[in-house]
């Protein structure tokens, strides 16, 4: 963490472009170094003691968020869920409360659809997780949020987490996790596919955590600048494979759903639709779509001990 703090502390000093650039030159180091745990680790795929399965027998579970990184990406928000409800998705948009001007319009239209609103860091500085002090502190606004918008589930930005300091945050279910990511700033994966407890002072109190196991968009096509989508359905059929959970974290910042060339930090919306597309029909009848809280709900209901 030392040498994130440094990094987003000079972070705002730094052109973007080159920003990018450096980014690429490790994203390209680590890929080779980590081939034998990336985008599938072997050893991630184990259930947890006690699992009975998905609802109804399901195969997979299929989860789908965004974060909604900056103002441009809000105002991307209608038609990415547009392009969803029209293929009979719905997904959690999760939002940063104090970096831009949010839409309460678009809040209210998410729910009275059927999408999910989250909470998303609180101004994505990269400086959440600096101190205890700093995340207490900044955890009383991300509260005030969470009750103002009705929400239950909390993303931190860049995935950085202190799984144990979030007991603060009033929340059912967080995803500041992965099961495996060696290109995140805080690269220390949890090493599974399906979701799990995080425990506070008893067993029975805690929150769910969702770790994403669908590589992220940017990752794949503005670092590696992938042109398919091959990698994504290579790991979701892995996914199907051992009955886990396939959470799918996206950009609506990065997507491009105009029919001009993407620019330096974008990617055409039509990977994404061609992935949703090939989920309905390779995985007809066997996948279980739900949103994080009704994941967070079931995995509560029938995967904890009371005492």
């Amino acid at each position: 963490m030392f040498l994130n703090n440094i990094f987003y502390a000079i972070k705002p000093s730094i052109p973007r472009k080159l920003q990018i650039g450096f980014r690429r030159q490790v994203v390209r180091y680590r890929r080779k170094k980590n081939f034998h745990i990336w985008p599938i680790d072997p050893n991630s795929g184990t259930p947890p003691k006690g699992w009975k399965g998905w609802p109804d027998n399901k195969k997979i579970a299929l989860v789908l968020s965004h974060d909604v990184d900056t103002h441009k990406g809000q105002d991307k928000c209608y038609q990415l869920m547009e392009i969803e409800e029209s293929l009979g998705f719905r997904s959690a948009f999760n939002i940063v409360p104090e970096k831009y001007r949010v839409s309460r319009k678009l809040i209210n239209d998410l729910k009275n659809r059927g999408f999910e609103v989250g909470v998303h860091g609180l101004n994505h500085d990269g400086k959440l997780f600096t101190s205890r002090h700093i995340f207490n502190e900044r955890a009383k606004r991300i509260n005030y949020y969470l009750q103002e918008w009705g929400s239950k589930g909390f993303t931190s930005p860049s995935m950085h987490h202190n799984l144990s300091w979030m007991h603060v945050l009033k929340i059912d279910h967080g995803t500041s996790t992965f099961d495996t990511d060696p290109f995140e700033p805080q690269p220390d994966a949890v090493g599974t596919i399906f979701p799990f407890w995080v425990k506070n002072s008893s067993e029975a109190k805690g929150y769910v955590e969702l770790p994403y196991t669908l590589p992220q968009d940017f990752t794949l096509f503005v670092l590696m600048k992938e042109k398919n989508i091959d990698i994504w359905k290579k790991k979701l059929n892995w996914i199907a494979q051992k009955g886990g959970m396939a959470l799918f974290n996206s950009h609506p910042d990065y997507m491009n759903f105009s029919n001009k060339k993407c620019g330096n930090e974008e990617y055409s919306i039509e990977y994404y639709k061609e992935f949703l597309i090939y989920i309905k029909s390779k995985y007809k009848g066997q996948y279980w779509h739900a949103l994080p809280k009704e994941i967070a709900r079931f995995w509560t209901n029938n995967m904890v001990i009371r005492k």
